[in-house]
């Protein structure tokens, strides 16, 4: 394997289903050695910034929904199941379940992609207090929001990957 496969295969999941995004920050010779999570999340967000408006939406639909359908098939990826069990999204009550359902149905349908948060360190009560509140967002507000929160997520998983740096 080149150090470029490498890099993909070790990295390219860090944005939710978008190898893209590794790809494109290897390719503008933006990866030094020793790798950081510091430096490789600079350069992938450098990336992520760059990418259009349509590319930015697909990396935003990739990502699951909370405590949804891909959760209870067990089809998550390992980071998002992971990350979900954290906040404790995987022990919900039926009447947990049935709410963060009912806004999941209602964001996807307002904002055209799923609720993304950054769940470490938030609880279930966290994260529905943030959902309820974000549902008002404007979309071009909740855009923003939910890149803000998708790069958060890199952050946190390149830092369980590498050195701070």
């Amino acid at each position: 394997m080149t150090a470029r496969e490498d890099f993909i295969a070790s990295f390219g999941g860090v944005f939710e289903h978008s190898p893209f995004i590794a790809e494109r920050a290897y390719d503008a010779g933006m990866i030094f050695v020793p790798l950081t999570a510091k430096g490789v999340h600079a350069a992938m967000v450098t990336e992520f910034r760059k990418s259009s408006g349509d590319e930015r939406l697909g990396v935003l639909r990739a990502h699951p929904d909370l405590a949804g359908k891909l959760a209870i098939s067990g089809e998550l990826t390992e980071d998002s199941k992971q990350e979900q069990a954290g906040a404790g999204l995987d022990r919900l009550s039926a009447e947990e379940h049935a709410r963060f359902t009912a806004l999941n149905a209602a964001y996807m349908a307002k904002f055209g992609f799923p609720f993304i948060i950054a769940v470490k360190g938030l609880d279930r009560e966290d994260i529905l207090s943030a959902f309820e509140t974000r549902i008002g967002n404007s979309e071009a507000e909740e855009f923003s929001t939910a890149c803000a929160q998708v790069e958060r997520i890199a952050l946190l998983r390149l830092q369980a990957l590498l050195p701070e740096g």
